[in-house]
């Protein structure tokens, strides 16, 4: 089946389009044996500076996120953070901030190499109607096969935590 153009589209069809592409969020999974991934990306019609106060605000982050429950520390390059998650009623996480480029990248990396090691990283991409915010984590390591079982699907919490930062940025924006 061909689509055809319409040349007769009412003026606003093509924002209405655009505005559908800006909301919808995508998210993935890979996985072999000794690497699983989870990725989530959405454009977000806020400044990169915006989002990026959003995602290095410890504070605030329960705030606006859904999926974290709390982050003790200071997000900044070499700070060591705890972060709990509802997800995991009970346990805290303690990745340290591997990467730190303002408006543009951050990493925090858990684990220990070669056993098992689980990297996040943030992206955003200034665009022409915003940002592009995209988050991956790489969980690896010669125990992932044995470990792997007992972890959730991420995909769920990584679309909330994008609506999320979505609809954050986008309200004060």
């Amino acid at each position: 089946m061909r689509r055809r153009k319409c040349t007769h589209a009412h003026p606003l069809a093509r924002l209405a389009r655009h505005l559908g592409k800006m909301s919808q969020i995508s998210c993935d999974k890979t996985e072999s044996t000794f690497r699983l991934s989870y990725a989530v990306r959405c454009a977000v019609a806020a400044t990169p500076e915006r989002v990026w106060g959003l995602l290095t605000d410890a504070s605030r982050f329960p705030v606006w996120n859904s999926t974290v429950t709390s982050i003790e520390g200071h997000i900044a390059l070499g700070e060591k953070l705890t972060i709990k998650v509802p997800l995991a009623p009970g346990r805290a996480f303690k990745p340290k901030v591997t990467r730190f480029e303002p408006n543009g990248a951050m990493e925090w990396s858990d684990g220990f190499a070669p056993m098992f090691r689980g990297v996040r990283t943030f992206t955003l991409e200034k665009t022409a109607t915003g940002t592009e915010f995209s988050m991956v984590e790489v969980f690896s390591g010669v125990m992932l096969p044995m470990i792997k079982g007992s972890l959730p699907d991420f995909r769920p919490a990584f679309e909330a935590y994008a609506k999320d930062l979505q609809r954050a940025a986008e309200q004060s924006a």
